[in-house]
């Protein structure tokens, strides 16, 4: 039985990651046809940090990566406290809410804010972008903080507020150090999923503020390019970077 399970694990691991292997020994192949394999260079990633149309994508995905992280961090962290610390009426509609953005369709929520700026008169840029990404970036955190305020010990804030802390001294010196490994969670699951939205952008961004998924998906129509091999390397070795290093930060908590 544990030859069977080992050997099913080992199927499943090989159908997610055979791909992403062939994909990353592609980005080294000589071949701009990048059918058959011709011989090994380094030129595709040379050329991909000359190309100033990607340069400037990733950069405008960055930028509102960071902006939409940061906002999500701050409205799921103080989410989760309020529905945490108090009880409502509705709590658990509000509650229910909160997650819908997570299951919706994207292609509704991408129509629906385009709707909603359309009728607030707001001109698409960066400013609807990282608006766009807070909706359903937000819920991933407030999530991840709530399960670990579960299981948090309520005589931490009780033991702060005896010794003379204010509600809001306990909560940043006492809980926030407490929620930091969910912080970091959930900051680094919302910075993931705004960097690889494309549906959502692609009805909410303008002219300048177009992001890499959405020039990537502009390259991959046009036909196979080598570039994209290396631009996807360069990714997947910047996600293993950032999960090993929250792996790090979270055994240090």
């Amino acid at each position: 039985m544990d030859r069977l399970l080992a050997s099913w694990t080992a199927v499943v691991l090989l159908f997610l990651y055979l791909p992403i292997g062939v994909l990353v020994a592609y980005s080294f192949n000589a071949s701009r046809l990048n059918i058959r394999w011709t011989g090994f260079t380094f030129r595709w990633y040379a050329e991909l940090w000359h190309n100033e149309p990607i340069l400037r994508a990733l950069q405008n995905s960055l930028i509102v990566a960071a902006g939409a992280t940061a906002i999500s961090v701050a409205l799921g962290t103080a989410g989760a406290w309020l529905l945490h610390r108090y009880r409502y009426r509705f709590s658990g509609t509000i509650q229910s809410l909160l997650c819908a953005p997570m299951i919706m369709p994207e292609i509704v929520m991408g129509i629906s804010l385009l709707v909603f700026f359309a009728c607030l008169g707001l001109q698409l840029g960066f400013l609807t972008v990282i608006i766009a990404h807070v909706t359903f970036c937000f819920p991933f955190v407030l999530v991840a903080v709530q399960a670990r305020l579960h299981g948090l010990d309520p005589a931490l804030e009780e033991a702060a507020l005896d010794l003379g802390a204010r509600p809001w001294q306990a909560f940043w010196l006492v809980i926030v150090p407490c929620l930091r490994p969910a912080i970091l969670a959930g900051g680094l699951m919302a910075f993931t999923l705004s960097m690889d939205e494309l549906i959502v952008t692609f009805f909410t961004a303008g002219p300048a503020s177009a992001t890499l998924p959405l020039r990537i998906f502009g390259m991959a129509k046009i036909g196979l390019n080598p570039m994209l091999n290396a631009l996807s390397a360069i990714f997947v070795v910047a996600t293993v970077a950032a999960v090993l290093g929250f792996e790090r930060i979270r055994r240090r908590a």
